[in-house]
């Protein structure tokens, strides 16, 4: 049986972030569930097993660029390259506004690239229209089960 994939997985080290994201998107994004990893290591690791029976695909990925131990943007290649992950969307969402880091987001096949707002309800409003388009206006691929 196919399903479409809801999983979130959000990539943040900032535990302040994480939890305001997290509560806007559980907010505003009806059927999906969120995975945080706080670590870019931690987000290849659970990556590299997509697609067997110890974890689920996502249906989106939401990734911060200054991460430990992995940088965001080597995630983003990471993903970007992998035929078995590269259809999977990936949003960048960082409070760096630098066009360099813009550039070499979209450079490395960034779906999108989103700043985050300084306050709550400005960050809210761009949770949901993260979660209303990428989880249920866009068409995401199917998963097998």
């Amino acid at each position: 049986m196919n399903k479409i994939n809801r999983l979130v997985l959000y990539v943040e080290d900032d535990l302040d972030h994480a939890e305001l994201v997290q509560r806007s998107l559980q907010r505003h994004t009806f059927g999906s569930s969120i995975l945080h990893i706080e670590d870019g290591a931690a987000a290849l690791d659970y990556l590299g097993r997509v697609d067997t029976d110890d974890v689920d695909r996502p249906g989106l990925i939401l990734l911060d660029l200054r991460l430990p131990k992995v940088d965001g943007l080597e995630v983003l290649r990471t993903v970007k390259t992998n035929p078995r992950l590269s259809d999977i969307p990936v949003v960048v969402l960082t409070t760096s506004s630098s066009d360099s880091d813009v550039h070499r987001a979209y450079a490395q096949c960034a779906n999108s690239y989103l700043v985050k707002p300084d306050d709550f309800p400005a960050l809210d409003e761009l949770m949901k229209a993260v979660g209303s388009y990428w989880l249920q206006w866009n068409a995401l691929p199917m998963a097998e089960h």
